[in-house]
């Protein structure tokens, strides 16, 4: 069973058309009577909004992306509102597209946030929760306001549920974790997307949650052999709980997994680009329950 392949190269677009669709022309069924059909494909504006940072670019229908990639710091501290202009911002850098899909921490249920890590903080991760971030947070409809600004189709999802559409090859009980600021995680079942469990706010050992245990502040502190070795441990933990038939370890830091434990992890673990975070975008749309 092999990953999403991201290789591919985009290859030449065909010329732009109304509302930043796409234009390409194919011969009709038939095709004697020297008519053309137009043919449009749907351009996805993907946000990966992390602890650290927020970048974007634009996709095409089958996730290539198209445009060059912006990114800004993560400011803070972040209200909605703040986020939400700076994802105008950020679009207003790049080609328009048909609709937007955002990646973000924490759970997320049908574009509404329920909860979030990072953004309830006064400076970021790691840093004091303000209250009134916190009430700011609750119940916000993220996709609600993410379309209302710009005027296009929205979908909101956990940033590692988008990363997953980005992999994952639709066959099988699937899953990805994502380890970067913290730790992210999204199941597939014959890709679809299965409700999310946020396993990042577990504990799991000495009183530390999943985040706290191999979140880059550890990597940091520990170094990356001994930071490896807790990602093992973790794995080893979630596997008889979720009985995957494959994992992929993702996030920008999962290229810092060391080869020693790598080659103890297991065969049913695959480490995948970061970029899936982008790409996933565009595949993200057939795979979410909304």
């Amino acid at each position: 069973m092999a990953p999403f392949d991201h290789s591919r190269a985009a290859g030449p677009r065909p010329p732009t058309g109304p509302a930043g669709r796409s234009e390409a022309t194919a011969d009709p069924p038939g095709g004697s009577n020297g008519n053309v059909v137009p043919v449009t494909t749907t351009s996805t504006l993907s946000v990966d909004c992390g602890g650290g940072g927020i970048k974007a670019s634009v996709l095409d229908a089958e996730g290539a992306i198209v445009s060059r990639a912006v990114r800004t710091p993560t400011p803070y501290p972040l209200p909605p509102t703040k986020l939400v202009e700076t994802i105008a911002g950020l679009a207003e850098q790049l080609p328009r597209a048909d609709r937007v899909t955002v990646g973000m921490p924490g759970m997320i249920r049908h574009g509404v946030v329920i909860a979030t890590p990072h953004y309830i903080t006064r400076d970021g991760p790691r840093s004091r929760v303000l209250p009134e971030l916190v009430e700011q947070w609750a119940r916000f409809d993220m996709g609600g306001a993410v379309s209302t600004r710009l005027a296009i189709p929205a979908l909101v999802l956990n940033d590692a549920e988008v990363a997953g559409c980005g992999v994952v090859t639709g066959h099988g009980h699937e899953m990805i974790v994502t380890l970067g600021t913290g730790l992210g995680n999204a199941v597939f079942d014959n890709g679809m997307l299965a409700p999310h469990v946020e396993v990042s706010q577990g504990p799991v050992r000495w009183g530390l949650t999943y985040d706290d245990y191999i979140g880059e502040h550890e990597r940091l502190r520990l170094g990356d052999a001994h930071w490896s070795r807790r990602v093992r441990r973790v794995v080893d933990a979630l596997r008889p709980m979720y009985l995957w038939d494959r994992l992929y370890l993702g996030g920008g830091n999962s290229r810092r997994i060391t080869a020693f434990q790598l080659g103890r992890i297991g065969d049913d673990v695959v480490v995948v680009s970061n970029e899936a975070g982008m790409t996933g975008g565009a595949r993200c749309w057939d795979m979410a329950r909304t």
